[in-house]
């Protein structure tokens, strides 16, 4: 296995100490706050080496001891990231508010830092990953299911999440870029248009979804929890009745 094959979460953390005559040592830890700042502030791409070197007052040379590649930068902000997702120690032993827990949780963070959701699907194995997927997988622990079928059961509430949140954040931006929020970009741009379809007769499960649907009018806490408790439903569908352990 060549050097660059090799996970940053194997290689050893260098960190050049400070002393006389010497710079100051730099850890991955702050490399990474850093990085997930610019990002927060200007963007994914803005987060460079050069620009995190700016930051600290070095040159970007300097820095490629601690985080050797670019893949390695992403993979070190996903998990910062995913620390921010508070959760206990362990499950509670309900199952169902030890996921919506991690929904919600979840979403927080995405939201603080929309950049993340470009790299939602990226395959990570960071530690604050790997405690956020042993919650989850501890809650549906227990009712004798393959371990299989609980990760399968996990990924629909994470595939949610980031689809969720995906959507949330993209009309954030849609109202940031045109002062309008959703109910108002719909209502001047887009209610026209719905008129005339609804008026053709051409797409009647459209024409009902327009007359009948409330759910888009409704704020996005609102939207969000309508849709994961489908998803809890569905899982709560493969659960046996009754757990066979405490």
């Amino acid at each position: 296995m060549t050097d660059s094959n090799v996970s940053i979460w194997m290689r050893p953390e260098q960190v050049q100490r400070s002393g006389p005559g010497r710079r100051p040592g730099y850890s991955r830890a702050q490399i990474t706050a850093i990085a997930v700042r610019i990002a927060d502030a200007d963007g994914l791409d803005a987060a460079t080496m050069r620009r995190i070197a700016e930051e600290l007052g070095t040159g970007a040379m300097s820095l490629y001891r601690y985080v050797p590649r670019r893949d390695d930068l992403l993979d070190l902000m996903v998990d910062a990231v995913t620390g921010e997702i508070d959760l206990p120690g362990r499950p509670s032993g309900d199952w169902r508010a030890d996921l919506s827990l991690v929904a919600h949780r979840s979403r927080e963070a995405g939201l603080r830092h929309p950049w993340s959701v470009s790299l939602a699907r990226r395959p990570t194995l960071g530690p604050q990953s790997l405690r956020v997927f042993d919650f989850a997988l501890g809650a549906l622990d227990g009712f004798g299911l393959p371990v299989d079928t609980m990760t399968t059961l996990n990924n629909m509430v994470v595939n949610y999440v980031d689809s969720a949140v995906r959507e949330e954040i993209g009309w954030l931006e849609h109202a940031r870029h045109t002062g309008m929020d959703r109910g108002q970009w719909m209502a001047q741009y887009v209610g026209p248009y719905v008129s005339q379809v609804v008026a053709s007769g051409r797409y009647p499960m459209f024409n009902r979804n327009i007359r009948e649907g409330r759910l888009s009018h409704q704020p996005p806490d609102v939207r969000f929890q309508f849709g994961l408790d489908i998803v809890l439903d569905a899982i709560a569908a493969v659960l046996p009745d009754l757990p066979l352990s405490e």
